[in-house]
């Protein structure tokens, strides 16, 4: 801090991106309501003192704190948007009201992730409260560290301020007073306190604010904070001068807006007086990203009527089994749907509903309430829902999943046993609305060709919203019952980024997503009609996007795509739903066949990856209390060498031998390494083999990341498998359901790991490509670039997008911002900072 010249320079409290006042996601604050200001997107976890000074103010939530420097100047430091409403849970603070802080002290520590998750922003201000006495310089900057220079104050000249006391010393005119309940969300905290004070400050008359023994003016933010207001608190407001009247009741009605729309309510801007909110607009979570537009169509559940009793218990148990036969043999047909198009989480989902299927309590409950009299349908109802009460009892994300995976059962079994197949008809480009959907409903309803889904209850992390991600089907989650009650064949638009349904969109409203979505389209058109072409950076430096598949078929849709070759051929595909192994000459006609499919490209192909939870029939191998952790790749073929030694036979014959790469699964340590290349040379001798392929290492536990240098010093070429790179790191099972939402491979920790692999393979001059779920996410591809991975494996659809993406990056600008991403702390942080650097269209 520096204090010359009556000219006070601030320090950043934060580090991250710097934000104009103007550009920040709320209405009270961008508007100067509190002051003038800038914004930080915070990177790191503790607010830091800007200045020296006295805490004149903190915030009972901890999330905001004011401190009034030497010179007077009166700064408010405010961590993120609509923080109050989480009522000081993540915030823990360091000092007290009246402390003297120096410059740098820390003052509130956060939970980065936590504010990410649960709030509307992580956005933090740094206003100047008293901008009528003060002027405030930023530092131009883009990004900033904790205690750089952000910006200086200087004191207005006391002509200036004389004239704007001059002004509030009105005469005195009437005087006018009434007593109003606080209904603001967390009572009136900074920005429902700048609201008030930007409606006192449109009138002449002195407006005071009296709660308990204290009293404020409304023109101090500091003092409106500072009197400790809280949710359902009844206050006095008293104006006093010629238009008290009328401030009057512009004060009470900007202290009454209603508590659900309290983060929509606009500044008040003109006399008289009276607050507005955001109207027509329900506000959820986003599931699952999209702009859509379209009529409303709601879905509602299969309500029973009531049983009338005097059923036959034979005949009733009859009903039940064969609907639960119907409904068994639905979702093995889902699954095999699934395993085909190799979508892992739709299989996962569904293996985990025909588990519960079976569930013996579940079954036994039914029967036994059938036994005394029930229908088969209220027997199945009630035992369900006396599963999901038990559930839901224990109050955990995980057991409240299960719960609605079990009314999924519930819905589908009792279709079977009305006869009713669920055929309605769903308008053209329909919008879906329902109290909870399934994630059976869910692939109903895009087979049917709806354009969104929004949903009173459910969660961001829940399975619907994993199916609609992996459908691109735009979703909304948790906007209240409010969503049951729009008319149905309403035309709305779901803006799911930012979790909004749109109930009265003007013809210009509609005519602008039509546009966006039409600009989607044409870039995507765009994308597809470059992917041919090569990737490389503005800079020069190539990229290779090549594509992981499973099958010929899979192969031959990469080329077309624009795939510069196979980054992963996963062999699984021949060895999985029979009852004998694929002999060598099957096996080298299917890989014969993926070369064939990919022109002149090479293809790099994974030797088997079974065992642990991948179990094969004719392969029995002992049952593992942790599978995950248990026989799997390269693990297996030592303890059944004959396996692989066939599958290395086969991969040899394929021509040209040149094009062909072999990949080994679940390496550990270099041993393993060299005994399969040891095998391998022996082989070539065998079959009197001038050449050997090139033999790469997948880096998929750490300890092959940690030993990456020393791997490839043997090793061809390292392939980082994310996926499983990233469970074993955060120690987090993927398919968890609780946890899957967390275990996100860009963490710090992962991409250290993916650091250190690159840097461990350019000693030894090999190349390293990623195969994992994050070669396909664009807003990982300018870090992974920046980190030295020089080929992107990805699905064959997002070829053309991830092509585009390296086109537009700066691969030296890439590197130097990566690194600093090591030093985040969650995976959360660094998404954010993605975002800012390498913005996504």
């Amino acid at each position: 801090m520096s204090n010359n010249n009556n000219v006070l320079t601030l320090s950043a409290p934060l580090s991250g991106p710097v934000l104009a006042l103007n550009s920040v996601p709320d209405e009270v604050f961008a508007s100067g309501a509190m002051g003038d200001g800038i914004a930080i997107d915070p990177l790191n976890d503790c607010l830091q003192a800007p200045c020296d000074g006295v805490i004149i103010h903190v915030a009972r939530t901890g999330h905001a704190l004011t401190i009034r420097a030497d010179n007077g100047a009166e700064v408010l430091m405010h961590v993120g948007i609509d923080t109050v409403e989480l009522n000081g849970e993540g915030f823990a603070l360091l000092v007290k009201e009246g402390a003297r802080v120096s410059q740098g002290q820390a003052l509130v520590r956060f939970d980065l992730d936590r504010i990410a998750r649960q709030c509307k922003s992580l956005v933090s201000l740094i206003i100047l409260t008293n901008s009528d006495r003060f002027e405030l310089t930023p530092v131009p900057l883009k990004t900033v560290k904790v205690g750089e220079p952000l910006m200086h104050i200087a004191a207005r000249s006391t002509a200036t301020v004389q004239a704007a006391v001059d002004n509030s010393n009105c005469e005195a005119g009437s005087e006018a007073s009434a007593s109003v309940r606080i209904t603001h969300r967390g009572g009136l905290h900074a920005r429902p306190a700048a609201l008030i004070r930007k409606t006192a400050q449109g009138f002449s008359s002195q407006s005071h604010l009296h709660f308990a023994d204290k009293s404020a003016s409304c023109d101090s933010l500091i003092g409106l904070m500072g009197l400790g207001i809280g949710e359902g608190d009844e206050v006095r407001v008293s104006c006093r001068g010629k238009d008290a009247e009328a401030a009057l009741q512009g004060l009470l009605a900007a202290l009454s807006v209603a508590v659900s729309e309290a983060h929509h309510a606009p500044v008040v801007a003109a006399a008289p007086r009276r607050a507005s909110v955001e109207t027509d607009v329900l506000q959820g979570v986003c599931a699952a990203p999209g702009l859509v537009c379209g009529p409303l169509f709601r879905l509602t559940g299969i309500e029973l009527p009531q049983d009338t009793g005097n059923h036959s218990a034979a005949e009733q148990q009859q009903r039940l089994d064969t609907a639960l036969e119907q409904v068994r043999d639905e979702i093995h047909s889902t699954l095999e749907h699934a395993r085909q198009r190799k979508n892992v989480e739709e299989e996962d989902i569904f293996a985990a509903h025909l588990a519960l299927l079976e569930d013996p309590a579940l079954l036994e409950a039914a029967s036994a309430a059938i036994a005394h009299g029930s229908a088969a349908t209220h027997a199945w109802r009630d035992a369900i829902q006396a599963q999901c009460a038990v559930l839901l009892a224990l109050g955990k994300p995980l057991f409240a999943e299960r719960a609605n995976d079990l009314r999924d059962l519930q819905q589908r079994v009792l279709r079977a046993l009305l006869g009713e197949a669920w055929h309605f008809e769903l308008p053209a480009g329909s919008i879906v609305s329902a109290h909870e959907l399934t994630p059976s409903d869910l692939l109903q309803l895009s087979e049917q060709q709806a354009v969104g889904i929004c949903m009173a209850e459910g969660g961001a992390t829940s399975h619907v919203a994993i199916l609609a991600r992996g459908k691109g089907l735009p979703c909304v989650v948790a906007l209240g019952a409010e969503v049951l009650d729009v008319p149905q064949g309403q035309r709305v638009v779901l803006d799911a980024v930012n979790g909004r349904l749109e109930l009265a969109p003007t013809d210009a409203r509609h005519a602008e997503v039509q546009q966006i979505r039409d600009a989607q389209k044409l870039r995507c058109q765009q994308q597809q009609a470059q992917a041919q072409q090569p990737a490389r950076t503005t800079d020069g430096v190539s990229i290779e996007i090549a594509a992981n598949v499973a099958s010929s078929s899979e192969a031959r849709l990469a080329f077309e795509n624009g795939a510069d070759g196979v980054g992963l051929l996963r062999t699984e595909f021949l060895f999985v739903d029979r009852r004998t192994a694929p002999d060598e000459q099957e096996q080298r006609q299917a890989y014969q066949a993926v070369l064939d499919a990919m022109g002149d490209k090479s293809v790099i192909i994974r030797t088997i990856d079974v065992g642990g939870d991948k179990q094969l029939d004719y392969l029995p191998l002992p049952v593992e209390a942790n599978p995950v952790l248990g026989l799997r790749g390269i693990r297996l073929a030592q303890v059944r060498p004959e396996l692989l030694d066939q599958q290395l036979r086969a991969l040899l014959q394929v021509s040209p031998l040149a094009r062909c790469r072999i990949l080994l699964p679940m390496v550990s340590e270099v041993d393993e390494l060299l005994q399969i290349r040891q095998r391998l040379d022996e082989l070539c001798v065998e079959l009197k083999l001038t050449q050997r392929p090139e033999l790469g290492v997948m880096i998929e536990v750490p300890a092959a990341a940690l030993m990456a240098e020393q791997l490839a010093e043997h090793a061809d070429f390292l392939s980082i498998g994310t996926n499983d790179l990233s469970q074993y790191t955060l120690a987090m099972d993927r398919d968890h359901a609780g946890l899957a939402a967390r275990v996100d491979a860009l963490h710090p920790a992962l991409l250290r790991l993916i650091a250190q692999t690159c840097a461990g393979a350019a000693k030894h001059g090999r190349w390293v490509g990623v195969c994992g779920a994050l070669a396909s996410d664009p807003l990982a591809t300018p870090v992974l670039v920046g980190l030295g991975v020089s080929e992107l494996s990805v699905s064959p659809p997002q070829i053309g997008e991830i092509k585009d993406r390296v086109r537009h990056l700066d691969a030296a600008q890439c590197r130097q911002l990566s690194l600093e991403l090591l030093d985040l702390s969650s995976a959360k942080a660094v998404r954010h900072a993605c975002q800012h650097h390498w913005p996504l269209s």
